[in-house]
């Protein structure tokens, strides 16, 4: 860092005629002021009572405990050097790292949480700008929900995807692959020695899913929706260019703040729309789904499952990534990530929409036409898809009176219009003991149905819903069967499992009523799922039915089953979106003595 750049970001900034949100702490002689400018200067960040540079937070997420955001550790150097340069302080804290692989029952259950530590951090320390740190799966969303009712201009940037692992001379997906050996082990297809040997080829490097799981399809999202800069959401985490990235990061914080760019501007209905585009394009994650509408709700916009559907709908499959297709996020990002994926699908897009530099995604395609000259097999184009169709198909009716969605890019199309008996499952430890039997009454034909594993009935609605193949019927070579659930799967996961159902059972919603032998119909052609029970039946067993009782009587979990909203309005807590649409106000605290 030179003297004279600092100079030129810091005569940059103090051109800027808006008074600081910060300046709110420092400015003035007071002894409030005084305290306040000693504290920075306690931590080695000097700050005068005219001070002109914005103070930039960096939202620090990595940690040990998770492996996925864990290399954004080493990426805050080169980011608080951008700030700096640019004009800014930059100020580093600390936020809970969400990160699926050790966090139980799901990091979903923490994703509000989350939330609401970023807007609170925001809200009550004196920072202008904020450069949120996430990667893994719900730390995207989370820090996102909590900037955008913040409302203070904001960039993220994403840890990236990890290093390819190699089994056996094959390049390993992550997750994908996983779910993949495990069915095989449990199968007999694949030994004790291989799956020690699999075990041991996984532990390559940090970073997140390579596949096209949640924490891609989010980056995604987020560089979409204007946060990340574009073309970084899939650039992999041990990426040479990683430490300009992060420069470039802290230098657009400081922009962002002088240019007055914020949230609520740039997440729009037509916006939203995109990144549904988007998600659809990706073969994305159904994870999205729910997260898209938890962001859209922040923002006061609404946006239903069916809104959601309806913009995908018009977009085929055109990323060939695992899931849904063959290759892995270092192809995607090889290929020129986003920006590429957008190039192709620029036809159905509402480009009037905003980058993270302010800048209209239509003009940055325009201005960057060259950079994609080279063909990619892993961006198709609308002509040539992986699947013709949008990824996700949302269905209603007597099993799911508010919606489900299936993922039908990663689904059987044999199984996409089927009628069988339920199996139920009610809860986790009921489906592991119950698949694993060998003498289960199941057939190929029959409908497994796992109940109770929603939002408010685990709590956190973990990703359960790709139920494993009862363990004789793997071992016939079954790989795939029409499964419904209220809970989510995870988005490196596949097959015909029909999510999402709502309102879920623990509130009382249908899937509680549903016994073994009940004949289910599901029609994604036309939009149904369907119990074949007679209504006087299921009269009678709802009038049976009681609410579980809960096991957390005290705490977060106890405070998330009471206020979480259902899955087709995105889980979020009730008490956190605006009270009605196109009402989020953000109220500033009172500064003075503390």
């Amino acid at each position: 860092m030179s003297a004279e750049s600092t100079a030129v970001g810091a005569t940059r900034a103090a051109g800027s005629s808006r008074r600081l949100r910060s300046s709110r702490w420092f400015s003035g002689d007071t002894e409030v002021a005084l305290t306040h400018r000693v504290a920075l200067r306690t931590a080695g960040l000097a700050v005068a009572d005219d001070d002109h540079r914005p103070v930039i937070g960096i939202a620090d997420s990595s940690s040990e405990l998770n492996p996925c955001n864990l290399p954004l550790r080493a990426q805050i150097a080169a980011i608080a050097a951008g700030i700096t340069e640019a004009g800014g302080i930059p100020v580093t804290f600390p936020v809970m790292s969400l990160g699926e692989d050790l966090m139980k029952p799901s990091a979903m259950l923490y994703r509000n949480l989350l939330s609401i530590e970023v807007e609170e951090y925001l809200r009550s320390y004196p920072l202008d700008g904020v450069v949120l740190l996430a990667n893994c799966d719900k730390s995207v969303p989370g820090a996102l929900m909590g900037a955008i009712s913040a409302n203070l201009p904001t960039v993220m940037l994403t840890g990236g995807p990890r290093p390819i692992a190699h089994f056996r001379g094959r390049a390993v997906g992550s997750g994908t692959d996983t779910w993949r050996a495990f069915e095989d082990h449990r199968a007999g297809r694949l030994d004790d020695a291989g799956w020690a040997e699999f075990e041991g080829c996984l532990a390559c490097g940090g970073g997140a899913c390579n596949t096209m799981g949640t924490a891609m399809t989010m980056a995604l999202v987020a560089e979409c929706l204007g946060f990340a800069l574009p073309g970084s959401a899939v650039m992999p985490a041990d990426h040479p260019e990683r430490a300009g990235l992060a420069h470039r990061v802290g230098a657009a914080a400081v922009a962002a703040v002088i240019d007055d760019r914020r949230p609520l501007s740039t997440v729009t209905p037509a916006a939203l729309r995109n990144a549904a585009r988007v998600i659809s394009a990706a073969g994305g994650s159904t994870n999205g789904i729910i997260h898209l509408l938890a962001i859209a709700g922040r923002a006061g916009i609404e946006f239903s499952v069916a809104d959601l559907i309806a913009a995908s709908g018009q977009t085929a499959v055109i990323v060939d990534m695992q899931p849904s297709g063959r290759y892995l996020a270092q192809a995607l990002h090889a290929a020129g990530g986003l920006p590429a994926v957008l190039r192709q699908i620029r036809e159905v897009l509402e480009l009037h929409t905003r980058t993270a530099t302010g800048e209209t995604w239509a003009a940055y395609l325009d201005a960057t036409e060259s950079d994609f000259a080279t063909a990619h097999d892993v961006v198709r184009t609308l002509a040539r898809p992986t699947y013709a169709g949008g990824a996700f198909a949302y269905v209603t009716g007597s099993l799911a009176p508010n919606g489900a969605v299936i993922k039908v890019s990663a689904a059987t199309p044999a199984l996409l219009r089927h009628r069988g008996p339920a199996v139920v499952f009610h809860g986790y430890q009921d489906m592991l003991d119950r698949v694993n039997d060998p003498e289960l009454p199941v057939t190929a034909d029959s409908v497994l149905v796992l109940a109770g594993c929603g939002p408010a009935g685990v709590p956190g609605m973990p990703e359960w819903g790709m139920i494993p193949i009862p363990v004789a019927l793997g071992r016939a070579g079954i790989r795939d069967m029409v499964r419904i659930t209220d809970s989510r799967m995870s988005g490196t996961s596949f097959g015909t499992c029909v999510l999402h159902v709502a309102p879920e059972a623990a509130v009382g919603g249908p899937l509680a009523l549903v016994r073994d032998g009940d004949m289910i119909e599901l029609d994604v052609a036309a939009g149904t799922l369907e119990i074949d029970v007679p209504a006087d039946e299921l009269a009678r067993r709802r009038a049976a039915w009681k609410p579980p009782e809960s096991a957390h009587v005290r705490g977060w979990p106890r405070l998330y089953q009471q206020h979480v909203l259902q899955a087709d309005t995105g889980c979020d807590l009730d008490f956190l979106r605006p009270p009605i649409p196109g009402y989020a106000a953000f109220i500033e605290p009172v500064i003075g003595r503390s």
